[in-house]
């Protein structure tokens, strides 16, 4: 099979964390007999200094016209610490959301039995954790309209959404839903906000198609707590734009690192695949980053390309390594291995059809070896 990539390396550890994943797309093109082509696209702080903007008019063509688009991470310093800036790397990525259509974002939340002890919680409190966020990402107050007075003391975000909006994501998380858990917990602030009750009755509307799928509601405050406290009760959470962006970064912690965690955003022309973290620019250029998460955000690429098995050998090959203790500085302080040798070797394990085994004294030096 044949599939084009646009590929967006942007800002920070994007470069590194990207060409990891393009090892393991190539050991899977190389297994499975495809044909993955790799499409270059700048975005973000990078593309700021380069063309004046944080992405192209042809940057988002090219997107437009790929099967698929796989991003590493864009932001820099320079643009965060300075709120005068008219232009910064983030608008590029919301563009290119609204541009593609993007309106589904996806962030499963999944631990690991041998990184518990990284995790915040106690470990009793990560058994059985498996759920996925469904967050609508095209409406909200992040796209809605933004005024300052002119004295520069009064401010205003406006959050409007409408039905269809909230109908088609409901659709997205009920069909995930019928595939899991059949549960769908809605987060939103009903009691105070006329958008959250518009929600309430959409979502409400929608359920009907799924009678095998319990729904039940939580307020967006009692929701980040349950997700501390009990994390194992949910299967699918859906919400609403902003809520969805702080609820799926505070459930990221349980993993035990924001390195381990990919996402999906899907909608109209193609779907986009990234990981969650940010561009990590203290690390740019020292090859310890963790490239699990954008690995596994290719791992969803495929599974988006109906390449099931695929995708399933990835995640086969990265559940390997970290029982292997083939991990990152984030994960392993005491001996960790280079960004680009965990890529290394999860692509070979992946061409090796899982023959392979690891010369422990080479591994803790970062250069792992076939045996």
């Amino acid at each position: 099979m044949k599939k084009q990539i646009a590929v967006i390396k942007g800002d920070g550890i994007g470069p590194e964390i990207v060409n990891q994943a393009i090892k393991v797309l190539d050991a899977i093109s190389y297994r499975f007999n495809h044909e993955f082509k790799y499409v270059p696209v700048e975005m973000g702080a990078c593309a700021i200094e380069k063309h004046g903007e944080p992405i192209t008019d042809k940057g988002l063509a090219l997107c437009a016209q790929s099967d698929g688009v796989l991003l590493g991470a864009i932001g820099d310093p320079k643009y965060d610490n300075d709120p005068t800036l008219k232009v910064r790397p983030e608008q590029g990525l919301l563009k290119l959301r609204k541009f593609l259509g993007l309106f589904c974002n996806i962030r499963p939340i999944v631990t690991y039995d041998n990184i518990a002890d990284q995790s915040p919680l106690k470990n009793h409190l990560l058994n059985d954790v498996d759920f996925v966020i469904y967050r609508e990402l095209i409406g909200g107050i992040y796209f809605g309209e933004k005024t300052l007075s002119e004295d520069g003391t009064v401010a205003s975000d406006l959050c409007t959404y409408t039905s269809r909006q909230i109908e088609r994501i409901a659709h997205e998380a009920f069909k995930a839903a019928e595939q899991r858990n059949k549960k769908v917990t809605v987060v939103d602030k009903a009691n105070v906000l006329e958008t959250s009750r518009l929600w309430r009755k959409e979502v409400m509307n929608v359920a009907e198609l799924y009678p095998q799928v319990k729904l039940e509601y939580l307020f967006v405050d009692n929701a980040a707590m349950q997700i501390i406290q009990q994390p194992q009760s949910f299967d699918v959470i859906l919400t609403e734009n902003m809520f969805g962006d702080i609820l799926s970064d505070l459930a990221s912690v349980i993993t035990g690192s924001i390195g381990m965690l990919p996402s999906a955003s899907v909608g109209g022309l193609n779907a986009l695949f990234e990981p969650i973290h940010g561009s990590y620019p203290q690390a740019k250029g020292q090859d310890i980053a963790n490239p699990n998460a954008t690995i596994l955000a290719a791992a969803m690429l495929l599974e988006y390309f109906e390449m099931n098995e695929e995708a399933a050998v990835i995640r086969q090959a990265v559940d390997w390594a970290m029982e292997e203790g083939i991990v990152s500085q984030d994960l392993s302080a005491d001996s960790p291995s280079a960004c680009s040798t965990i890529g290394d070797l999860i692509a070979n394990y992946i061409e090796g059809h899982g023959e392979l085994t690891i010369n422990k004294r080479n591994t803790e030096e970062s250069k792992g070896v076939l045996i």
